[in-house]
């Protein structure tokens, strides 16, 4: 079943408002199989049928291959005729499409539902410490267009989002296109996102972005809906949809960047507590009297674990006088992209680095596992794309330190979507705001766009 925040102060709902008078949080819906979780916007000449079109617009969406008509009534607990106007206006809406399926054994393929790719665009955005990616993708999230360009989060927000704004113009207009046709737009950054307030309050990494107006700036540029979610999140949002996590019911998922931090699903449902400020995984303390963090304490996680420790861990091998590849380099220059590929040309010192991050690393998960008892815990970010030399000694830690019951129903993964997490996860919230908007705009097609698929290395 599809998978949105419980919390209906969500920015993409407050977004929504903008479309239709009032915004309806419902969170659950009664089928003839149970109750079932999900999350979507109603008009505010509310009834069943609204409500159905949306679970079924749902139903649809996350089905993989495309989902019958007889199989979406037997989902819904619905009669075949019920969903036949349902699906009759979601046609209509130009967001639904009838294609043949994939998936039959033989014999001629039977007529299933999925998203129309051609409904509309959606922009994407992953803003990380040292570097930006930017997409376009379709409503059925498959990207057309995508760029990643170095960035430094300290320059403030003015430099990074203005320079946010020029990639995304210049994929549009590569395209033939404007800003007039995107649909939503949806943006991750590394630090704690107030979800209300769409700002991030207190970021350790990102210092001049307290309490700016990220999601109302970014909005009144681009005139239209604009979703804001810590980054961790979204690369948990990312995989669950379409990685290592798809189809789980709870899930972990841990960014090891520049810093480190972990986003939630808990019960198909992601978990942002009280202020969208959960899953500040890197700000556990494990040595209280170890180095300063960028938070302020001493100790944390992410002093010990994250990138820029373990660029300054790499620093301080190359001035050692160990014997070490990372001595050939100038050691103001060593980042942990250097210390990941010495280690992989068998440098010694340069693995026990990785070893002992992975380790640290390993605790802070185990306490994380006896705490929600994941079913997995996806390892993703930069530095995870080491491999085993990283999540050896994370798997290591956690035998050793999480209870038993809960250690023995985790699956410890690396990130199936690579790098790429974070910004499929923004892409998912876009397509959350865009789907449903047009559900409720049948007839339209003023953004619909063509455009051919980008070649995704």
């Amino acid at each position: 079943m599809p998978i949105f925040n419980s919390n209906p102060s969500q920015p993409f709902v407050k977004l929504l408002e903008k479309i239709f008078s009032v915004c309806y949080y419902v969170p659950r819906f009664i089928t003839a199989k149970g109750i079932v979780s999900t999350f979507f916007w109603l008009p505010a000449d509310y009834n069943v049928k609204s409500f159905n079109k949306h679970a079924a617009l749902d139903l649809i969406r996350f089905s993989g291959d495309g989902i019958s008509r007889t199989d979406l009534a037997d989902q819904m607990g619905l009669t075949r005729a019920a969903v036949s106007l349902i699906v009759k206006e979601l046609l209509e809406s130009n967001v639904v499409q009838e294609a043949e399926s994939r998936s039959a054994p033989s014999g001629r393929p039977p007529i299933v539902l999925a998203i129309n790719p051609k409904g509309g665009l959606v922009g994407a955005i992953d803003m990380g410490a040292t570097h930006m990616t930017v997409a376009l993708a379709d409503f059925a999230a498959i990207i057309h267009r995508e760029m990643e360009s170095p960035l430094d989060i300290k320059d403030g927000p003015e430099i990074c989002l203005a320079k946010a704004e020029q990639i995304l113009h210049r994929m549009l207009e590569q395209e033939g296109l404007t800003t007039a046709h995107l649909s939503a737009v949806g943006v991750g950054v590394p630090g704690p996102v107030i979800t209300e307030a769409g700002m991030v309050v207190a970021p350790p990494i990102m210092p001049g972005w307290d309490r700016y107006p990220i999601r109302a700036s970014l909005e009144k540029i681009w005139n239209c809906p604009v979703t804001l979610n810590n980054d961790a999140e979204l690369g948990a949002l990312g995989e669950w949809a379409y990685g290592a996590g798809r189809g789980e019911k709870n899930i972990a998922y841990i960014k090891v960047g520049s810093g480190v931090g972990a986003g939630l699903i808990l019960n198909k449902q992601i978990y942002g507590g009280t202020t969208g400020a959960a899953g500040e995984i890197g700000h556990l303390t494990i040595d209280e009297n170890g180095p300063l963090c960028n938070c302020g304490n001493h100790g944390c996680l992410e002093a010990f674990a994250g990138g820029h420790a373990i660029a300054k861990q790499g620093q301080a091998l190359a001035k050692s006088g160990k014997r070490t590849l990372l001595a050939d380099l100038p050691a103001e220059k060593i980042t942990a992209l250097e210390v990941a590929e010495a280690a992989r040309r068998g440098d010694l010192h340069a693995q026990e680095i990785l070893r002992r991050s992975g380790t640290y690393i390993g605790i802070a998960i185990a306490g994380l596992i006896n705490l929600f008892n994941p079913s997995v815990v996806i390892i993703g970010g930069g530095v995870a794309q080491v491999g085993d030399m990283l999540t050896t000694p994370i798997r290591q830690a956690v035998r050793e330190r999480a209870m038993r019951a809960s250690e023995q129903g985790v699956r410890i993964t690396a990130a199936m979507l690579g790098r790429r997490s974070v910004l499929m996860g923004a892409i998912v919230q876009a397509v959350n705001v865009a789907i449903h908007a047009a559900a409720e705009n049948r007839n339209s097609t003023s953004k619909a766009v063509l455009m051919e698929p980008f070649e995704v290395n």
